[in-house]
């Protein structure tokens, strides 16, 4: 089946945005400009969002197969999670957390400060804290 108009325009942008990005250095590019393309067209946004996320997937993904390869296909590192471009700050954090958490074995050791930290005294109308 041909490709529609939309996954025609999203793609070629996204190779352009892309080679923008890699000439210049500049990792914003592809955020700006699917800023730019929401503001009038927000499907248009979501194909070409995609169509960035699907090269970059897949430029990851031949990168580890070429790392096999090179290296007789024995296991290597495991592969690094994306970047985190495109998430608020709030997001960021909790990727962050969850990949700490991960390292920890499910648990996030908490710090010296908050160990030594006595519990903050509940309100009379907040339940108490039960401690097990």
């Amino acid at each position: 089946m041909a490709d529609s108009y939309l996954d025609k325009v999203a793609d070629e942008l996204a190779d352009l945005a892309l080679a923008d990005q890699a000439a210049s250095g500049d990792i914003a590019i592809t955020e700006t400009i699917g800023t730019l393309l929401g503001a009038s067209s927000q499907t248009l946004q979501e194909a070409f969002l995609t169509a960035v996320r699907v090269r970059r997937a897949e430029e990851r993904a031949r990168a580890l197969l070429a790392e096999r390869k090179a290296n007789n296909y024995q296991d290597g590192p495991k592969p690094q999670a994306a970047p985190l471009q495109g998430l608020s700050d709030e997001e960021k954090e909790a990727q962050l957390d969850e990949e700490v958490a991960d390292l920890w074995g499910g648990t996030v050791k908490p710090s010296e400060d908050e160990a030594d930290a006595p519990e903050p005294e509940p309100s009379v109308n907040m339940p108490r804290r039960v401690k097990r």
